[in-house]
């Protein structure tokens, strides 16, 4: 799929950039061939390919879950304006 001018013009008014005139040919290019390539990546048969999330087989390493500060909500909601059953109240906002 070929880009144009026009294209562009409408794709930069729709996303609220400000592209220049000189600039619009270029875009056109450009966006034109990753276009290209995607429509590529597209014919290609993918039937009996597993989808993965990551291209390497590994797992992420992960911390032990860990407290790493003390509770202090007592401490907190004695200084809060307004508490009730551990909750902070606030003032209604929405109608």
């Amino acid at each position: 799929m070929a880009l144009d001018r026009s294209d562009v013009e409408k794709i930069a008014h729709l996303a609220r950039l400000a592209v220049t005139p000189a600039d619009c040919d270029r875009y056109a290019h450009d966006l034109s061939n990753i276009l290209s390539l995607v429509a590529r990546m597209d014919a290609v048969d993918t039937t009996g390919v597993e989808p993965m999330a990551h291209p390497l087989h590994m797992t992420q390493r992960l911390r032990p879950d860990l407290p790493t500060e003390s509770d202090q909500r007592d401490r907190f909601q004695a200084i809060a304006p307004q508490t009730d059953a551990g909750l902070y109240l606030v003032p209604k906002v929405i109608e």
